[in-house]
């Protein structure tokens, strides 16, 4: 790699790091190209992007940015899980673990604070911003459905009375 190419690839990940809201490191050594493929879709279903850099660069690269304290982690064979959603790296970087051993997470960041392997997997465990959107738009729809329902049951309950001296007339 050229003196051009680092800067270019320093520049680049300076950018991710500023941008992401959450930063996922993990070791992959092991893993097939298959694998790593099917992380890379993974993670892009859900919106975030898997990044394989050198290490020293990516150091480089960290300085003067929140997510800073990932620099002890990077060592070995690693990889960057982000995404601008703060859940979405977490949960598909950890799912992805479960299912392959050798993908081991480190740690992270999320914006200042530093995350360890149990920060990481805490992350994953919440809702993702969609599932929260949902329940808090049902939550606003439940008052309404019932009002609805509350001003429907009296004129029911009165179609239920005639209806009930009707059939019992008939009978008569």
């Amino acid at each position: 790699m050229d003196r051009a190419a680092k800067k270019e690839s320093i520049a680049e990940l300076t950018e991710v790091f500023k941008t992401s809201s959450v930063v996922v490191v993990a070791h992959y050594a092991g893993l097939t190209v298959a694998q790593m493929q099917q992380l890379r879709k993974q993670m892009r279903q859900a919106g975030g992007s898997v990044k394989v850099a050198k290490n020293r660069l990516a150091q480089i690269a960290l300085k003067d940015t929140d997510v800073a304290s990932i620099a002890p982690l990077l060592k070995g064979p690693t990889v960057l899980a982000y995404s601008k959603d703060p859940i979405a790296a977490p949960k598909v970087a950890s799912d992805f673990a479960k299912a392959n051993e050798q993908f081991v997470i480190l740690g992270g960041s999320m914006g200042k604070t530093a995350l360890d392997q149990n920060g990481v997997k805490a992350l994953a465990s919440l809702p993702s911003l969609d599932e929260l959107r949902a329940k808090i738009l049902g939550l606003l729809v439940a008052p309404a459905t019932k009002i609805a329902q509350l001003t429907n049951a009296p004129a029911a309950k009165v179609a239920r009375v005639v209806q009930a001296y009707a059939s019992k007339g008939e009978a008569a």
